[in-house]
């Protein structure tokens, strides 16, 4: 809840419409805005269609290996938001509690940050963790960083792991993921669903991590249209997490991004997301969400109906696996990177509402994973 080059398409040979870097950020008032001249998405598309995927394989990541996780006193420091929030923390209880259910995992418990705690609040209730004797202990977030280095060494017989940072510690695993790949698709979703060819983005916290996120749309975005406008805003800036747990700020910094034009918004925001689609909801827009399928979230079960995909954060498969391995005693069994290549990013289908550009995303998926499209971490606006 991290470089960009311009990006040369094997189907660009075939048409010279595409241009990767046409289209600037604009947070002026929208165009193309041609109320009831049909679905005007088709014409805020200038690149040509990826080339089809190939069919995928039916390997398995995991074999169906019996695994006896009982002994294992698991520990969930979350971020803020908590379990709950629909998103990036929801995402990682759902990954312990699958670990219940089929690795036998009987102990877990799960502790939430504040959205105002300093480092010594955060090193504290890992420090208790530990000292309670729970392994692992699960740093649910980046802002754990120097909470996992200074705690880490003063317990090494007891495992840490940590979403979203790398810390190197002989007993810490990092689990990071390929955020702006996913969050490559959702632009390309952006686009094509867009029918004033006019798009936005809402993060929450302008951090390195969350610009991961943006710079993944940004790029999906101007891959697939060199002519769509882009609303690009944080929330608060860095230092300032209540950015992911405040529904209402979301929903007027959305409601502001529609007023301009933008008809599609894609949020980085934690539970903030839950105002950006109430915002799309009210304002007849539609949006995009991201970590968890959060179509099916209860939390903003009220605004489903406006979310056309979410980008998948797979947090849930790398908490899993994370305990898979640990209790199989084999932590080498996990990528360096969860990305698209090995399904740990992905983008939602629940609804159906991107069942008509499937074939696109799938594309442009492929040439991701094959490395024909590199995608920056790094926003180029």
């Amino acid at each position: 809840m991290r470089r960009m080059r311009g990006t040369a398409l094997a189907a660009a040979a075939m048409a010279g419409a595409l241009v990767l870097a046409g289209c600037a950020k604009d947070s002026g008032a929208g165009n193309n805005n041609n109320a009831g001249s049909g679905d005007q998405s088709a014409s805020c598309v200038t690149a040509p269609k990826p080339p089809a995927a190939a069919a995928a394989s039916t390997s398995t990541s995991q074999s169906s290996e019996k695994v006896d996780g009982s002994k294992l006193k698991v520990a969930l420091a979350f971020d803020v938001g908590g379990r709950g929030d629909a998103s990036f923390n929801d995402s990682a209880a759902a990954g312990t509690d699958k670990a219940k259910a089929e690795l036998g995992v009987t102990t877990v418990t799960e502790s939430t940050a504040a959205a105002t705690e300093d480092e010594a609040a955060k090193s504290q209730r890992l420090d208790q963790l530990a000292s309670q004797g729970f392994s692992p202990i699960i740093a649910v977030g980046f802002a754990y960083a120097n909470a996992v280095k200074a705690v880490a060494p003063k317990y090494p017989n007891t495992k840490f792991a940590i979403v979203d940072e790398s810390v190197e510690a002989p007993n810490v695993t990092s689990l990071v993921f390929a955020e702006e790949q996913g969050s490559f698709l959702a632009g390309v979703a952006a686009a094509y669903k867009s029918k004033k060819c006019h798009v936005g983005f809402v993060g929450g916290v302008n951090t390195p991590l969350i610009q991961k996120f943006e710079a993944g749309f940004l790029q999906g975005v101007k891959a697939a249209s060199s002519k769509a406008k882009i609303e690009d805003e944080y929330l608060t800036p860095a230092g300032d997490f209540s950015g992911f747990q405040d529904p209402a700020k979301g929903n007027v910094k959305a409601a502001a991004q529609i007023a301009k034009g933008a008809d599609v918004l894609y949020h980085a925001a934690g539970a903030s997301g839950k105002g950006v689609f109430e915002a799309a909801k009210s304002n007849n827009a539609l949006a995009i969400g991201v970590d968890s399928d959060q179509y099916n979230q209860k939390t903003v079960e009220a605004s489903k109906d406006v979310i056309i995909t979410s980008m998948l954060k797979r947090v849930d498969v790398a908490v899993f696996d994370y305990l898979r391995a640990l209790a199989k005693g084999d932590l080498t069994s996990l990528p360096k990177r969860f990305d698209l290549k090995v399904d740990g990013i992905g983008y939602a289908t629940s609804g159906g509402k991107v069942d008509d550009i499937k074939d696109v995303l799938e594309g442009y998926k492929a040439q991701i994973v094959s490395g024909a499209i590199t995608v920056s971490d790094k926003p180029q606006k």
